[in-house]
Order: C-alpha cells, then sequence, then structure tokens
C-alpha cells in the first residue's frame, strides 16, 4: 500500500510545470465559461500536455492535440495536471 501511494503524484497547476516538461490534465478549476472555452480548444479531462515555451513574463506555449497554443499564466494556474515523469509516455 505505501508503494502506491508513493508512485502516485499531487496535481499541479499547469503554470508550474517547467519548459519541456510533460503531464496530464486531471481538472479546470475555473468557472463555466472558461471550462467551455477551454474544453474546446481541446483541454479536457485525460490530454497529455507538453509545455513548449514558459519564460516568465508571458504567456506559455503548450502542445496539446498536435496543435500549438498560447494561454495566460492565470488560465494555466486554474488547469490542474498529473506531472509526467521521464519514463512515461
Amino acid at each position: 500500500m505505501c508503494s502506491l501511494l508513493r508512485s502516485e503524484q499531487m496535481p499541479i497547476p499547469l503554470a508550474m510545470l517547467a519548459e519541456g516538461d510533460a503531464g496530464e490534465i486531471i481538472g479546470i478549476l475555473a468557472g463555466k465559461g472558461l471550462i467551455r472555452r477551454l474544453t474546446e480548444l481541446g483541454f479536457t479531462k485525460g490530454e497529455k500536455i507538453k509545455v513548449l515555451h514558459a519564460h516568465s513574463p508571458g504567456p506559455i506555449l503548450v502542445d496539446i492535440k498536435d496543435c500549438r497554443i498560447a494561454i495566460g499564466r492565470g488560465v494555466a494556474m486554474k488547469i490542474m495536471v498529473n506531472p509526467q515523469t521521464a519514463g512515461e509516455k
């Protein structure tokens, strides 16, 4: 049981991933309007996402569903992800 707990990672906001890091979307903590807009862009639960550019200040460029999308840091703070370890793909 202890090994199971250690293998699970805590969800973090997308904005906390470093450039080059990847993760899996687990949810969006926002209002209905933003959730709908992000869902239409492909930000859905279970979708893999990779941070391509994340220099502060400025937007975050991500790769999701073979598309590059730039989102603001405030929006990225509302997208919760499970970070992907180097061994996972």
